[in-house]
């Protein structure tokens, strides 16, 4: 297995913001006692997690500049 090259620049990509999301997301729902789990529809929370993860997959095949180092100015 080998990193892709920006690996070091990956928070700033939309795939790793919407996964990390994703992942908060059902996170916070298992911590939450379950009277307060009862008051929202797990559908919902799956639903939500569900499209995180899907743009998460099109946010990788995206091309995204922001993440790419800016250039090397020439040597004089």
């Amino acid at each position: 297995m080998k990193l892709i090259p920006e690996a070091r620049h990956c928070w700033r990509m939309f795939s790793m913001q919407a996964m990390s999301c994703a992942t908060a997301l059902l996170g916070a729902w298992g911590a939450l006692p379950d009277a307060l789990q009862a008051r929202l529809p797990g559908r919902l929370v799956v639903g939500v997690a569900v499209a995180l993860l899907v743009l998460g997959m099109v946010g990788r095949l995206v091309q995204q500049d922001s993440v790419r180092p800016p250039p090397e100015a020439p040597t004089p």
